[in-house]
């Protein structure tokens, strides 16, 4: 795993842990968010705020996901099909 996609995956994973699981849509996980959609995620060269990352994976995430653990390595999938990572 690159040190990117680990960075992002505990940062991600500390952002929605939180959250109210099963979610059902992308709405779902805002409230688990610290600084709601604008919550900036960074690593190396890559930063983008929450509601930017929804914005291009909406056609790669599958909800509901029960676990904070399928929701991130979705995210994390996603981005790499996007070349975000």
């Amino acid at each position: 795993m690159s040190d990117v996609r680990a960075e992002l995956r505990e940062q991600f994973m500390d952002a929605f842990g939180g959250a109210d699981f099963p979610v059902e849509n992308q709405m779902d996980l805002v409230p688990a968010l610290p600084d709601g959609p604008g919550t900036k995620f960074e690593a190396g060269d890559v930063s983008f705020t929450a509601m930017e990352m929804a914005a291009k994976l909406g056609s790669e995430q599958e909800f509901p996901y029960d676990t904070a653990e399928e929701l991130v390595d979705d995210i994390l999938d996603g981005l790499e099909a996007k070349g975000m990572i």
